[in-house]
């Protein structure tokens, strides 16, 4: 296998195949490479994009990046289906395979007590937003305003403007709150029916392109032979507050989990 090492998890050793036809970044097909208890799972890739500074300078590239990415996230889905992958971060390169195996060599032991602790188990995401009605802000416009005669033509006075744009902040506060309520009330049932959960900071909805307000964004590790009835309890939270959407994701990698617990 000639090229850099591209290093996409590391596992327990396992028996089962990965599929014949996988490839992965830069088209390459995954291999395993053993290391006494530890197998890494790497590809081989160019030295002319992976080597410090091309690597570098692709990363700002939001096209390859995001085809890089594809590429990484589709081997470890695969290991998931055969095994408990620990996730390594994207663009994870050495020299050859030797550097790959010194790599385990100095971190053995916490990925060996991550393995144990992650073994069997995968990683849930759940979000909740509010919707455009409920959480929009007090600033963004309503339209025309029948009742106050903005439809007929009439000016609205200075009073009534500040009076409306009083109501409007009211309601949009208590939206929110209500929303941020029903997000903790979700997350502590959650949290509770899972053995380990991450909040991560709200997504913005400028940069993730999804509509409404993220008011939860967490992640939760639950047993594979568990997963069934923790989706269920998410499925029945669905459309039980007017204006709240709640979104759920997986199974995947436990990727919130795989560093050591805080």
């Amino acid at each position: 296998m000639t090229g850099l090492r591209y290093v996409y998890a590391v596992c327990r050793p396992f028996d089962a195949a990965l599929q014949s036809q996988l490839t992965g970044v830069a088209g390459a097909p995954p291999k395993l490479l053993h290391h006494r208890g530890l197998v890494a799972v790497v590809s081989a890739v160019p030295e002319r994009d992976f080597a410090e500074e091309p690597l570098r300078a692709h990363l700002e590239d939001l096209d390859w990046l995001t085809a890089t990415a594809r590429a990484h996230q589709g081997v470890i889905d695969a290991l998931t289906t055969v095994t408990t992958p620990l996730p390594l971060r994207l663009g994870t390169v050495f020299r050859d395979d030797s550097g790959v195996r010194m790599m385990l060599e100095a971190r053995e032991g916490d990925f060996l007590r991550t393995l144990d602790r992650l073994a069997g188990r995968v990683e849930w995401g759940v979000k909740v937003y509010v919707e455009s009605a409920a959480g929009e802000s007090a600033e963004s416009p309503q339209g025309p305003d029948t009742e106050n005669g903005w439809a007929a033509g009439k000016a609205m006075s200075g009073r009534d403007y500040l009076r409306r744009r009083s109501q409007r902040v009211k309601e949009h506060e208590s939206g929110l709150r209500k929303a941020e309520e029903f997000a903790e009330r979700l997350h502590e049932m959650l949290a509770a029916h899972a053995e380990d959960s991450r909040l991560h900071a709200p997504q913005s909805a400028q940069l993730s392109g999804t509509s409404g307000r993220n008011v939860l964004n967490a992640a939760y590790l639950v047993p594979r032979a568990q997963s069934e009835e923790f989706v269920e309890i998410v499925d029945r939270t669905k459309g039980e507050m007017p204006g709240i959407r709640v979104e759920l994701t997986g199974p995947w990698a436990a990727y919130s989990f795989a560093g050591e617990k805080p």
